[in-house]
């Protein structure tokens, strides 16, 4: 899909869309519970649908009521037979669900569009030839036979917490205990707190032993509740940065106590309009394509901590640099470090590229409302936004689909 943006100043009152982050965290606890549990403010993006395929897949009983999702779970230590397990694109529920396919000794099979397996899976690859476990993996699919073991677990800090975060939603249903090292640095650590803040809303505890360790107590058991996603700050941001660029926006429906690490971009927002900061992304790498648009727009900027930019849905410091220079703006990345420099900042010559990347786009269309012009591939935001375009027009944004 190609759309045309035309420049002006979007101006009104939002309500921040619910938290992807946290509706996956607790569909997930739900869909463990022995009860039903009444799940409030679930947007039906591609990630969160995929989330609940992968639920029903293990058992559990889903029920629609608008945006209320009705949850009956199943332990995935009593489901028999094999498993298929429907990931769409979603990196994130693929790698929390890899762990609870393998509490219980059987087959699972997990499948997903094209690109989803070019993602990283070897932190479980490595776990699963410890302990006997057959994994197999192919350019589409990726197939698991045998049963995860109570213990100790090493995890590198340094790459996606979500690894981290889907052996917490295993560990606790099995008998023994268990404790997970982390070795530093460790990124992403709100990310980690967010799912333990999940666990505990649904009766399991998991605590924090010293700064790189976590103890996970065996022999659990989740407890049904009702509970409202808060809203999403990863998706607040590319409006609060339509105000750094001179919008009015007021955006409703944000905890201001949350623990979501890209709550931060209230603070690099800020940076990147009073001089050309440096900025750390190792806890909030989603914020890279929005950050990095702002920074062309204004003073520049240098990132650090961004090499795991490069393992997302694109390559998103490769191609946010692409895209940068159809703006004037010159950009370069390194391993783990991106540098965009302050430059005379223009309308692009030529039709934007999304790169399936549904932040690229809304990144990319952002700078648009300055300038005005037409991006392709504009669809990829139905992966975490889908009404992002309606939103924009909302709030007075003139989008044409071309």
């Amino acid at each position: 899909m190609i759309l045309k943006i035309k420049k002006g100043k979007a101006s009104g009152t939002m309500i921040a869309p619910p938290s992807k982050s946290m509706a996956h965290r607790y569909l997930i606890c739900g869909g463990l519970c022995e009860g039903t549990s009444i799940i409030s403010g679930i947007d039906k993006s591609e990630d969160v649908l995929a989330t609940i395929d992968c639920l029903q897949a293990i058992g559990a009983k889903i029920r629609w009521q608008g945006s209320d999702v009705h949850i009956t779970g199943a332990n995935p230590i009593c489901t028999d037979g094999a498993k298929a397990l429907n990931c769409r694109e979603s990196g994130s529920t693929q790698r929390f669900f890899v762990p609870l396919c393998l509490v219980n000794a059987g087959e699972a099979v997990m499948t997903g569009e094209e690109g989803l397996f070019k993602r990283p899976l070897g932190v479980y690859e490595k776990i699963c030839a410890e302990q006997g476990i057959t994994f197999r993996q192919s350019e589409n699919s990726l197939y698991l036979n045998g049963k995860l073991t109570a213990g100790e677990y090493k995890v590198k800090g340094n790459i996606s917490s979500q690894f981290i975060s889907g052996l917490l939603f295993a560990l606790p249903l099995l008998q023994e205990d268990s404790k997970i090292s982390i070795l530093p640095p460790i990124e992403s650590r709100p990310y980690i707190n967010l799912t333990i803040s999940a666990l505990e809303k649904f009766g399991v505890q998991v605590k924090w032993l010293d700064e790189k360790t976590i103890f996970v107590k065996g022999g659990q058991t989740y407890r049904s509740t009702n509970t409202a996603v808060e809203g999403d700050y990863s998706n607040a941001a590319f409006f609060a940065a339509l105000n750094a660029l001179g919008s009015a926006i007021t955006i409703g429906g944000l905890d201001p106590d949350s623990l979501q690490g890209d709550k931060a971009y209230e603070r690099y927002l800020e940076m990147l309009l009073t001089g050309t900061p440096t900025i750390h992304l190792g806890d909030c790498p989603d914020l890279g394509p929005v950050l990095m648009a702002v920074a062309a727009a204004k003073n520049g900027a240098v990132f650090d901590d961004t090499r795991r930019l490069k393992i997302k849905e694109s390559d998103r410091g490769a191609c946010m640099a692409e895209e940068l220079k159809k703006f004037g703006t010159d950009v370069a990345v390194y391993e783990n470090s991106i540098v965009v420099y302050p430059t005379a900042f223009h309308a692009p010559k030529s039709a934007l590229n999304g790169h399936n990347d549904h932040r690229i786009v809304m990144s990319l269309s952002v700078l648009l409302t300055l300038t005005g012009g037409t991006i392709e591939g504009a669809e990829a935001v139905k992966k975490s936004l889908p009404d992002f375009f309606e939103r924009l027009k909302a709030l007075g944004i003139e989008v044409e689909t071309v």
